[in-house]
């Protein structure tokens, strides 16, 4: 509700907008090809509860991240929230206990 902006998209009672966002990750990762198939950006994808996301890993459309920590490293680098140490910690905390 903070620093990290996340009830934007993440809205009570079971966090989530059930709405499409794009995150542009392609801004950090070079195209290439995947199966037969050249990946070069993710598009829109849809917000995904957090209700009971420990229950739930891995994370994020394409399971590429394997915990909560690495969850909120990723959208801390990709939506340049700057969260120290302790709001990473306490975010992570807070998602274990929904």
């Amino acid at each position: 509700f903070g620093k990290g902006q996340c009830a934007v998209c993440h809205t009570a009672p079971y966090y989530t907008d059930t709405l499409m966002h794009n995150l542009r990750a392609e801004r950090f990762y070079k195209p290439r090809m995947i199966n037969g198939i050249m990946a070069s950006a993710d598009g829109p994808i849809k917000t995904f509860p957090l209700r009971g996301i420990k229950d739930s890993p891995p994370y994020l459309h394409d399971d590429r991240l394997l915990t909560l920590e690495d969850t909120v490293e990723f959208f801390n680098l990709v939506l340049a929230l700057k969260l120290n140490q302790q709001e990473k910690t306490d975010l992570v905390a807070f998602m274990r206990a929904l």
